[in-house]
């Protein structure tokens, strides 16, 4: 008798489950959207084989070398104009690296290295899009490389002199979009990830955002005009290099050409430029004589530009290659203009490994 009643137990607690059985669950439901996604981004990293090899591999080490260098030439009205560039920083590191996800760590070498100067630039590159995300905050090592006055030739005396009134912050993105991204690689000349293997080229359109921010201390850079230039009296007879602060905001929109050459197997020599119109929205000091006037404002259009190059070899298992990165970005009123240079040189050699299982019987 026990045994029928724990039959009967044991069936209507079965029977339910079976019932629930036919009823159409979300697990299928969810499955087709992941399936859906994932054939979305497939989609989107397609490429023609013919022209692009796909990586091969999940995982990469990889060390690297990096320069980073940047100047700034400040010109006013008058014709008179100074350039400052501090000493040109080195670091090197290790690098690792799953699938799209890259993280290494670098530690300056060669001259004393400025701890107030902080340089961070991330760049990561899909077969349609690419971003580039940097940030830039300079310490007090900036020299005076060369200065122009109109009344004084003699200014050539005024070199490599050390000025440490000068710090600037600078932040920002690019991102763009590749047109001919099925035949041109940009991760096959600055990601190391695919091999270009007939040469090809694609317009690229792009949008930008950055902020910066430029002080300068306009009385020291009298003193160092007062002590190399015995003629020279004051540079209040130039209003438009007194200036303690600029700040202003910069949104642009950039169209520009890529193209990779492949000149020998497994080389790729790489080159593009784009040039944006930015409007830019500022704030700022500025003295004319004695007076100052704060919380100027003015709304501008210029051009800026970004370049990249590159000259990489790759096997698809061992590679090596070198790659520079330059932004130049302008700014102008009518009392001064300011030109901003910056970017990175790299050098690096790695080696993938744990193929793909596609790949794994090639």
């Amino acid at each position: 008798m026990n045994r029928i009643l724990l039959s009967i137990l044991l069936l209507s607690c079965i029977a339910p489950m079976r019932a629930q059985d036919s009823i159409p669950t979300k697990k299928p439901f969810l499955k087709g959207v992941m399936g859906r996604v994932t054939h979305m981004i497939n989609a989107f990293n397609e490429v023609d084989t013919a022209y692009i090899e796909p990586q091969h591999y999940n995982f990469t080490v990889m060390a690297q070398g990096t320069m980073n260098y940047e100047g700034y030439r400040i010109k006013s009205k008058e014709g008179n104009s100074v350039w400052l560039a501090p000493e040109n920083s080195f670091r090197v590191g290790p690098y690792v690296g799953w699938q799209w996800i890259f993280y290494g760590y670098t530690l300056g070498i060669g001259h004393r290295h400025n701890r107030q100067r902080t340089e961070w630039d991330l760049s990561a590159y899909s077969s349609r899009i690419g971003v580039d995300i940097f940030y830039r905050k300079s310490g007090n090592d900036f020299k005076i490389r060369s200065v122009h006055l109109v009344d004084h030739p003699e200014v050539q005396s005024i070199k490599d002199v050390n000025f440490p009134g000068l710090s600037v912050d600078i932040k920002g993105f690019n991102i763009y979009y590749i047109a001919n991204h099925k035949k041109f690689s940009y991760p096959a000349a600055f990601g190391q990830s695919t091999c270009q293997k007939r040469s090809a080229g694609s317009l690229l359109a792009g949008i930008g955002y950055s902020r910066h921010q430029l002080e300068f201390d306009y009385e020291s850079f009298d003193d160092v005009l007062k002590e190399h230039l015995p003629s020279y009296r004051t540079l209040r007879a130039d209003s438009g290099l007194m200036f303690r602060n600029i700040a202003y905001t910069d949104i642009s929109i950039s169209g520009g050409y890529a193209y990779n050459y492949v000149f020998a197997r497994n080389w790729l020599l790489a080159a593009s430029l784009s040039v944006a119109v930015a409007y830019k929205q500022s704030t700022g000091d500025i003295v004319r004589n004695t007076r100052l006037f704060r919380d100027f404002s003015f709304e501008n259009i210029n051009i800026d530009g970004v370049g990249r190059f590159g000259l990489v070899w790759n096997n698809t298992r061992w590679y090596a290659g070198a790659s520079a990165i330059v932004h130049s970005y302008n700014y102008r009123k009518p009392q001064f203009s300011a030109n901003n240079i910056f970017g990175n040189i790299n050098v690096y050699f790695g080696v993938n490994f744990g193929k793909k299982k596609k790949y794994k019987n090639q």
